[in-house]
């Protein structure tokens, strides 16, 4: 449950920088505004999630969250992402990259620690076999 908890944390911070960035006037730009508040918004309910909800799902949008969102920056500081060209530099951009790339670090070790990446895996929806009875 500590490993879920340091996901948690982890996509919470991501969120929090989403927010404060958006009311920071990254609201008024164009696609890129909006996918802010998105971004926040599924931040916090896959950092409940994780805490609430034992099962393989909320790993697994914790670590899409994490990629998804290093990819659109990624996208953003090199060809732009809706005419807006963002910069590695700042300690908004360094938090929330290192926040994400600890939210999908720590998915994955909790997927492994909870048997959801082991062999003993069966079948698309995690089901253990040790479930099975």
């Amino acid at each position: 449950m500590t490993i879920r908890l340091i996901a948690a944390a982890a996509v919470l911070v991501s969120a929090y920088v989403h927010h404060y960035l958006w009311f920071d006037g990254v609201r008024d730009q164009h696609g890129v505004g909006p996918l802010f508040m998105v971004n926040v918004v599924a931040g916090v309910v896959i950092a409940v999630l994780l805490v609430a909800w034992r099962h393989w799902v909320p790993l697994f949008l914790s670590a899409g969250f994490g990629l998804a969102t290093i990819g659109a920056f990624a996208i953003s500081s090199t060809v732009g992402l809706y005419g807006i060209e963002a910069h590695w530099s700042g300690q908004w951009v360094w938090l929330a990259f290192a926040s994400e790339v600890v939210a999908v670090v720590a998915a994955v070790v909790a997927a492994a620690r909870e048997g959801y990446l082991s062999r003993e895996t069966i079948g698309r929806w995690g089901v253990r076999r040790a479930d099975l009875g």
